[in-house]
């Protein structure tokens, strides 16, 4: 029975899923580096009209991240993870949780995100979970699809112009 108390504590502030499929008419190496280059992320990684002002990135296993992305009404909200997986150009598996001011988990994630390329042209796979640690979090689950796409929009976007 404790097991179940404790499923039901974890999942209080709900969880959810994205899966994204997208191709982009640039080459594998071009689209890993827009993933892992911190001056290419900080240009996509963010629904739209948002901006990065911080975006840090130690691209290797146990390497951290740390993106800031603020939105249209100057209000920040801070993402801190650990990258797991480095498979260049392959794979990259990271934490990626949403977190105050005082660096607490608001929002759990764990993202994978897989590249294979055919005939100059790379399919990028998302899969991303997140659970929430904190009431705000349903907010934020609640536009977790949304954000992801609207990011992934931006990147095909900068993909296209530096193609």
């Amino acid at each position: 029975m404790s097991g179940a108390s404790a499923k039901s504590a974890v999942n209080q502030f709900g969880e959810g899923t994205v899966e994204i499929v997208r191709v982009f008419a640039a080459p594998r190496a071009l689209v890993w580096q827009a993933w892992t280059n911190p001056k290419m992320m900080a240009q996509w990684f963010a629904p739209k009209h948002f901006t990065n002002p911080v975006c840090e990135l130690d691209v290797r296993p146990g390497g951290k991240l740390r993106i800031v992305m603020r939105g249209p009404d100057g209000n920040e909200y801070p993402c801190a993870g650990v990258f797991r997986e480095v498979v260049k150009p392959e794979r990259l598996v990271f934490t990626n949780n949403a977190v105050d001011g005082d660096g607490k988990n608001l929002l759990e994630g764990l993202t994978t995100v897989t590249f294979t390329e055919q005939g100059g042209k790379t399919t990028m796979t998302l899969h991303t979970h997140a659970v929430g640690r904190a009431p705000i979090a349903k907010q934020m689950l609640a536009g977790m699809e949304a954000g992801w796409t609207q990011s992934i929009d931006k990147l095909e976007e900068l993909l296209k112009n530096a193609a």
